[in-house]
């Protein structure tokens, strides 16, 4: 007996023990250090605010269901709450919940001991964990955190939302808040919580911030390495996802969409082609005009450029790409290049001469693919080039939704290497280029507050060409980056099989 009962003094003293004897889990080493600060602070009654920022996939939410089951059994003699808030009910509070019964369920000390009360409320004999949501219309008064309130997903939920009905509740015992998180913008929950913390650490030498990168994963688990390599292979380092996501870097909320190095990367070593050159495949994006210079009949092609080639009026716009389709072979690539061989643009054609004028395009360069703005006047247009090309042509229609999710994977493309301009001599084609850089550096994007990532991006309306001081546009960007969404078509070109790759983080509490 007296054996039996050291054994489980040591289980209970013990985070890792808990975690390892009783549940068979092993924390990392740098999970292990976030368990102990957090004990140390709810020991002590310190009420600091332990604020993690670690990679996708590394483990924080692990850490955090074994933290919460080892508190429920070390208080259960105690009448203590503990609160924890993820930014939506649906999936991600639901997620937590699985994982903590994952947890208990796997664990000798606390299995069929707990019990789950009103959907939302887990007890071990006096001790209770309760789940919210921080959604922005979620109703959470009421509540209050005796021992820890934990925040995950803090980059996600609103800093007015938290400062007004969920820091309150840790007030009258100066409970422990426990953020946790990955990387994002620096005006988020998060960051302002890791500035915080920092401060704090330089007063009193007490660590409270832990911020991980990949590199330092790998080092504990090397699948993790080669999965983060093949992210960077196929979105590029410097891409916003994977500086924010694996090595936990914050990014501006508002910034230009081409950095000096993105432009750099755009620009290639192939030269420009006029006409197919009867070996390799091609693709068509097509921008379609607004309604307001639908009625004009002035018209440009690219045998005719005016100098500068920009004018008062969106205007329609057509870039022709050649499919590069070697890197399909490279396994951490396994994706083609877009290489620009050549443009068209329309400023005010009417869309019957428009729609003559691309069927005798497709005749000359017999596109594999041809993408077409479907929104707007472009919808008929769609309609028509697909009744006689049949499935060849891929609209694209646009929403807020849909634009968020090209100009992301428009970026990876550009970080990746994976979109090239032509080299060329040819003063038309010069031109065209050097209208596209023009309207790639004017671009702006905006990351919107919220778990969707939303993406804003465009020319910003007023801005003018530095060239030729008339309104700038963005018809040849929006054209080009619309070859991102060939990826999607071209996945299957590659003549490989796919394997399903392990967990690179080994076993996972799954969630159905």
């Amino acid at each position: 007996m007296e054996a039996t009962l050291a054994a489980l003094k040591a289980l209970l003293g013990d985070v890792q023990r808990f975690a390892q004897v009783a549940g068979g889990r092993t924390l990392r080493s740098y999970q292990q250090a976030v368990a102990q600060a957090v004990l140390d602070s709810v020991f002590a009654c310190a009420g600091r605010s332990i604020v993690v920022v670690f990679p996708r996939q590394s483990g924080k939410n692990e850490l955090q269901a074994h933290l919460e089951a080892y508190l429920l059994l070390l208080f259960s003699p105690f009448a203590v709450e503990m609160v924890k808030v993820s930014p939506t009910w649906k999936p991600q509070t639901l997620n937590a919940m699985r994982r903590l019964e994952r947890v208990l369920e796997h664990n000798l000390l606390t299995r069929g001991r707990y019990v789950k009360e009103s959907g939302h409320i887990y007890r071990l004999g006096k001790a209770r964990l309760i789940f919210l949501s921080g959604s922005p219309t979620a109703n959470v008064m009421g509540v209050t955190a005796s021992l820890l309130l934990t925040c995950d997903e803090a980059q996600d939920i609103q800093i007015e939302k938290w400062d007004r009905e969920f820091a309150p509740m840790a007030a009258s015992t100066n409970a422990t808040r426990f953020f946790c998180g990955t990387a994002w913008t620096a005006d988020t929950l998060l960051g302002r919580e890791l500035r915080t913390a920092r401060q704090a650490e330089a007063q009193d030498g007490i660590r409270r911030a832990f911020v991980l990168n990949a590199e330092q994963v790998a080092r504990e688990v090397p699948l993790y390495g080669k999965h983060v390599a093949e992210q960077v292979a196929r979105l590029g380092r410097f891409h916003p996802l994977v500086r924010t996501q694996y090595f936990s870097e914050e990014i501006e909320a508002q910034s230009s969409f081409f950095t000096p190095e993105r432009l750099q990367f755009l620009r290639g070593e192939h030269p420009a082609e006029r006409e197919p050159n009867g070996r390799d495949a091609y693709a068509f994006c097509l921008d379609v005009g607004g309604a307001e210079r639908a009625l004009l009949t002035a018209a440009t092609s690219l045998l005719d450029v005016p100098s500068g080639g920009s004018g008062s009026h969106d205007s329609s716009a057509l870039t022709i790409f050649r499919l590069d389709l070697s890197p399909l072979s490279d396994p951490l690539i396994g994706a083609p290049t877009y290489r620009v061989v050549n443009r068209c643009v329309w400023t005010g054609v009417k869309q019957a001469e428009l729609y003559a004028q691309l069927l005798a395009l497709v005749e000359a360069w017999s596109p594999r693919y041809f993408v077409i703005d479907a929104s707007g006047l472009g919808a008929a247009l769609t309609e028509f080039l697909a009744r006689r090309l049949g499935r060849v042509v891929i609209p694209f229609v646009f929403t807020a939704q849909s634009k968020s999710k090209l100009g992301w994977d428009f970026l990876a493309l550009v970080e990746s290497g994976r979109y090239k301009e032509y080299q060329t001599q040819d003063e038309t084609l010069r031109n065209w280029q050097e209208w596209f850089f023009r309207q790639a550096q004017g671009c702006q994007m905006e990351i919107l507050p919220g778990p969707e990532r939303r993406l804003q991006w465009g020319v910003p309306p007023g801005r003018r060409d530095p060239l030729t001081h008339q309104p700038l546009h963005d018809d040849l960007l929006v054209s080009a980056a619309l070859c991102a969404v060939l990826d999607e078509q071209t996945a299957g070109e590659a003549r490989s099989s796919v394997i399903q790759a392990a967990d690179p983080l080994g076993r996972y509490w799954e969630v159905v």
